[in-house]
């Protein structure tokens, strides 16, 4: 594998597949593609029939239904003409026979119903239902006073754009104040991408997916659309994850502490010299806080020794309440000659680095120094280090980047809508053309090693605010600096950094959130106290 121009490297991590993935708590994610192709295989060899499949999909949806909604007497079931209809024709049939009233509303002519999908519409009429409409849906949706609405009529094999009907249909659905239940996905929804076209699809209280995870119901605009989302496989599941490749994972749930893979409880006898050093460099004219937010978070997950390069106009903000901060030489030339670079075990280069001649003579001596040394150390290049790196042709096996979706749009010279529209090539692409693994940041961050995906479970609107990425790359060097397999460090630092801003939020609330109140959790979920909302 070649590495930064041209020198030789070694990848210092384990491909995923070699993981122990169930130790992980990763759950498999597959694209709509995968499940279309080999979902009806996978049925056949245990030996059962896609009707039998539909009727376990429906059953699934509508004991959601009722979980979540005990009450509910009036439900409106909008169905398409495909199986995902199929499966709301099973909803409708149930609900009326638990005594519901139940209107079905059909996006298409009875005619065009085939297949499985028929056998459930009949099915459904064999038992009384007789509410059923064809015309003026819209309307209809308009004038719905019911309990609760019945999202089945797109299901995973849609993508695009929905027709100018529907696209009313759907604003119509979304501006009814009945809570909306979607089946396996929300119509309007890439359930490989978690692109919306138009920004426009149901808005869904509770989905419901079925087997296995789609993965574009994790990530991107998926977050302002699916609700809470629960998996039923109808067992089905383990059968499909054994018989079908997963590339993609998807990390729910993240133990702390679990042998070697993860943060191992310090021995009696460590000493800061045994953890060893980070040197962060960044801090412009200007900028003293990322910098300030990336060593602090460093220290509070756990960094021994953190030693800080900014600028010397910047160095009594950086360090002022925060003596534990160690004060590295301000400049590329004075920093060359010190120790500092050498005996830093990681580094971290980027936040508030600016783009100035201070700031690309830094870039170049920690680039170089990283690219000529011998050593398995690993660095992590954040927010301007990703803006001077997209000007070079560097390449790197041991590196960490922390893209958000201008960043990355920046490093692969597009926009960032083209980022936007499909993440998981977005974050592949970048880890393919740079080396290392990419830190595609967003709702349901992504993170990538080039080959395989892990989707990201934890964080909230409220650490849409400044500093949030500085404390991620914070975290992620001293996670590194604490364990041996670096994607799994990454991944874990990930995880705990959203983690710490759902605590805030359930503590405080999403709305004045500051990237700093994050410091106190930190501490708490690297040493294993993740009990989130007990207190």
């Amino acid at each position: 594998m070649q590495d930064v121009k041209g020198v030789k490297g070694v990848k210092l991590f384990m491909s995923l597949s070699q993981l122990p993935l169930a130790k992980h708590n990763w759950h498999c994610a597959y694209s709509a593609k995968q499940v279309l192709n080999n979902e009806s295989c996978v049925a056949k060899s245990q030996q059962l029939a896609l009707y039998q499949l539909m009727e376990r999909a429906g059953s699934a949806s509508f004991e959601q239904l009722q979980q979540h909604w005990p009450n509910a007497q009036s439900i409106l079931v909008l169905c398409g003409k495909g199986n995902n209809g199929g499966d709301g024709f099973v909803i409708a049939r149930l609900a009326h026979l638990a005594n519901m009233h139940v209107t079905v509303l059909l996006s298409c002519d009875v005619k065009q119903v085939k297949g499985d999908a028929l056998r459930a519409y009949q099915n459904m009429i064999s038992v009384g239902v007789t509410d059923i409409v064809t015309e003026n849906l819209i309307e209809q949706v308009d004038l719905f006073s019911g309990d609760m609405i019945v999202d089945a009529l797109f299901g995973i094999g849609f993508y695009g754009s929905l027709t100018s009907p529907i696209q009313q249909l759907v604003v119509e659905i979304n501006a009814n104040t009945a809570d909306v239940l979607s089946v396996d996905i929300p119509s309007g929804l890439c359930a490989s991408t978690g692109f919306v076209e138009n920004t426009l699809a149901v808005m869904a209280k509770v989905t419901v997916t079925f087997i296995v995870y789609k993965q574009g119901l994790l990530t991107g605009q998926s977050a302002n659309f699916v609700g809470e989302l629960i998996l039923a496989d109808l067992l089905l599941g383990d059968a499909f994850r054994q018989q079908v490749t997963c590339h993609h994972y998807f990390q729910k749930e993240y133990p702390l502490y679990d042998g070697a893979s993860f943060l191992t409880k310090r021995l009696n006898t460590s000493h800061k010299g045994t953890i060893g050093q980070i040197l962060a460099v960044g801090g412009g004219i200007g900028m003293p806080g990322a910098i300030r937010l990336a060593s602090e978070a460093a220290l509070r997950s756990g960094a021994a020794l953190v030693a800080v390069c900014c600028h010397q106009d910047n160095q009594a903000l950086v360090f002022n309440g925060r003596p534990e901060l160690m004060l590295a030489p301000p400049d590329a030339k004075t920093l060359a000659n010190s120790l500092a670079v050498s005996k830093a075990k990681v580094l971290l280069l980027g936040p508030g680095l600016g783009q100035t001649e201070w700031s690309k003579n830094l870039f170049d001596l920690i680039i170089t120094s990283f690219i000529n040394d011998k050593k398995n150390r690993n660095l992590v290049l954040d927010a301007d280090g990703l803006m001077l790196l997209a000007k070079t042709s560097y390449f790197c096996s041991h590196w960490v980047l922390t893209p958000h979706p201008k960043e990355a749009a920046t490093l692969l010279g597009c926009n960032t809508a083209t980022i936007e529209a499909n993440r998981f090539d977005a974050v592949q692409a970048i880890a393919k053309k740079y080396g290392g693994i990419c830190i595609l940041k967003g709702a349901g961050t992504l993170i990538s090693d080039g080959e395989t995906v892990v989707i990201n479970s934890t964080g909230n609107a409220g650490m849409a605010s400044g500093g949030m990425g500085d404390v991620l790359s914070g975290i992620v060097a001293a996670l590194i600096l604490q364990t041996e397999n670096y994607f799994v460090a990454t991944c874990l630092a990930v995880y705990i950094h959203g983690a710490a801003g759902d605590i805030m939020a359930h503590k405080q609330g999403q709305r004045g959130m500051l990237a700093s109140d994050l410091f106190v959790p930190l501490q708490q979920l690297v040493n294993q106290n993740s009990l989130l909302f007990n207190e």
